[in-house]
Formats: C-alpha cells, sequence, structure tokens
C-alpha cells in the first residue's frame, strides 16, 4: 500500500506506552544525553503512528514544497498542512490494516510473486533489472515484496468492503447517457467563410469611420443579394479571401466566445451583422451546418459503466473510511 509501516522494534515499543498516551502524557524513545528520537502522534484503536512513520511519509513533500523556493514562512504552513493531510491519511491506513486483520484477508508468497513477475512483463525487467531499479529507490527486494503485499491486501480489502457492494442499473447508464447527448450525441459543425477588413495600428478615428462605412457598404450590397463568395475575393483583407473566404469547417466550441453567440442563433445560408473584432470588421456566412454521426447508447453502454462505477468507488469508499473513523477510537496528539 501507499505507507510504509513502522518497524517491529518501534511498534514494541510503542505499544508499552499507548496507556500513558491515552491519559495524555507524550511517550518518547530518548538515545543516550536525553534526545528525543520518536513519539507517538496518533493512537488508531489499538494501533499507534509514530513521529517516525509520519516524517518518513511527509519527506518527499517536503523535499518538493522546499525545491519551489517560497520564504521559509510559507515553507512551514505548506508543510503544516500537507502534514494534517498525511497524517489523516496514515490514520485511514491503520483503520484499513485493522479491517484486514478482523476480515481474515490473506495474501500467500506465491500470489506476490505471480504480481511481481506480472510487473516485470509488463516493463519487460529481467530479475537483475528489476532489483536495480529498486536500489535506484532506495529499497531492497524484501521491502519491496512487502510493499507488494500492503497493496494486494488493501485492494482486497476494497474489493470486499465497498467494490463488491456497487451496482449499475441500466436505468444509471440510460441516465448519464441522456445528460451527457453533447458528447455522446454527436457534434455540429460550421462551415464559415468570411470578409475582413482590417483596421491598421495607427488608424485614427477618421480612418476608423471610413473603413466601417466601406464594411457597412458591403453589407448592404450582400442583403441586396450578392454573392458572399465574389464579395469576399473582391474586398476581404483575409488571407483566404482568394477562396471566396472560405474558412472550413468549426465546431461552436472552437470558436470566439463573440461569435458562438452569434453562429448558434443562425441557419444555413445566412451571415452576420458586422462584427467588430481583434483583427479588424469582419462579416461571417455560415454556409452549411453538418452533424456527425453520434454514439448510441448500445455503443457507449460499458464505457459509461466503468465510469459510473469508479465514481460509486470512489464515493462509496469514503462513505465506508468515514464510517470506520466513527466507530474508532481516534486520538491526535499534537
Amino acid at each position: 500500500m501507499k505507507f510504509r509501516r513502522f518497524t517491529l522494534v518501534i511498534s514494541n515499543l510503542m505499544i508499552c506506552a499507548v496507556f500513558f498516551c491515552v491519559l495524555g502524557s507524550p511517550f518518547v524513545i530518548q538515545s543516550q544525553g536525553a534526545e528525543i528520537v520518536d513519539r507517538i502522534v496518533a493512537v488508531v484503536n489499538d494501533d499507534i503512528i509514530t513521529l517516525f512513520e509520519l516524517n518518513q511519509s511527509i519527506k518527499p513533500y517536503e523535499d518538493k514544497i522546499h525545491a519551489l523556493g517560497y520564504t521559509e514562512e510559507k515553507e512551514r504552513r505548506m508543510v503544516f498542512k500537507v502534514r494534517e493531510g498525511v497524517l489523516s491519511q496514515l490514520i485511514d491506513r491503520k483503520i484499513e490494516d485493522q479491517q484486514i486483520k478482523r476480515s481474515n484477508i490473506k495474501i500467500s508468497e506465491e500470489q506476490i510473486d505471480q504480481t511481481i513477475e506480472r510487473i516485470k512483463e509488463k516493463n519487460f525487467f529481467t530479475d537483475e533489472d528489476l532489483r536495480l531499479a529498486l536500489a535506484k529507490d532506495g529499497l531492497t527486494m524484501e521491502a519491496y515484496r512487502n510493499k507488494i503485499k500492503e497493496e494486494m491486501l488493501g485492494t482486497r480489502l476494497i474489493n470486499l468492503e465497498v467494490k463488491s457492494k456497487i451496482v449499475i442499473t441500466e436505468e444509471d447508464i440510460a441516465a448519464y447517457y441522456e445528460k451527457h447527448l453533447d458528447t455522446y450525441g454527436g457534434k455540429q459543425k460550421y462551415h464559415l467563410r468570411n470578409i475582413l477588413i482590417r483596421i491598421p495600428s495607427f488608424a485614427d478615428e477618421n480612418k476608423k469611420l471610413e473603413i466601417r462605412a466601406k464594411i457597412d457598404e458591403i453589407l448592404k450590397e450582400l442583403k441586396a443579394g450578392q454573392s458572399f463568395e465574389t464579395m469576399a475575393k473582391n474586398y476581404s483583407g483575409s488571407s483566404t479571401a482568394a477562396e471566396g473566404g472560405d474558412l472550413g469547417l468549426f465546431e461552436l466550441e472552437s470558436l470566439s466566445p463573440q461569435l458562438q453567440k452569434t453562429i448558434k442563433k443562425m441557419k444555413s445560408g445566412e451571415f452576420t451583422p458586422v462584427l467588430e473584432t481583434d483583427q479588424g470588421y469582419q462579416i461571417f456566412f455560415l454556409q452549411e451546418i453538418l452533424k456527425t454521426p453520434g454514439k448510441s447508447l448500445e455503443d457507449v453502454s460499458s464505457e459509461i459503466q466503468r465510469i459510473l462505477f469508479e465514481e460509486n468507488a470512489d464515493k462509496k469508499y469514503q462513505e465506508w473510511i468515514e464510517g470506520l473513523r466513527k466507530q474508532s477510537v481516534i486520538k491526535i496528539i499534537q
């Protein structure tokens, strides 16, 4: 699983001190010279979490925060916040461990071997390659096997207590499909042409008025029935003028908010009023609206089921672990 367990030596020493911690007396391990090297930071039912275990779990986050170059005060606040989150995760891990014991979940050495072999095959590792990779991360094969075992135990527990109880019905799948027709129901694409009259950066107000009058006259001729394609070839300052201002196909979401608002109200064969844009004054022509085929409910049923299952798994896990927290005796020692 995600977090390492404390060593047997520390465990034996710490258990002796739980009684004192519950009474509010902090327990510490002292070396010669009375230097504090460890203490209990939390009691979870009959188990404890040590300062050593917490610091080991926080260290990777501390290193990343330190590398960001924050001020000492901001770094201290961020580490404190991370400390709270990591301690909460360690408490959950202890509760899960206790549930694993109650449920009598076991993982054999053979199952660990099989899992490691699959990992090696997936990464094209020989046994030597794996050991070298572990050594770079400061892990021995024995420590890695323990980590794999913890992960497998945790996975089995969650499968037993959470995932096995999730039911996704056909009605759930159909409701999700209807709610996400924008994803599964096909997309509309808009075939656009434009006429662009650019406004020079040096233009004063009189020049802008002159340019505006020019494009207003173009709009007037379009309304009178002139071909948009011909007008674009004759007057547009766009790079697509030679092609009659043909811009191609666009999904609505890819257009600017200004153009989206205008285009979605239009029908094929209509053109916009004069729009003032970053490029200059423009008129857009909606040549046609094409709709790409969507996916049927049957086509995406399995995909939706996976999505709903994962969403439910996260929610049900939080409900499950919160329920166990309420049933547990948890004491955090600042």
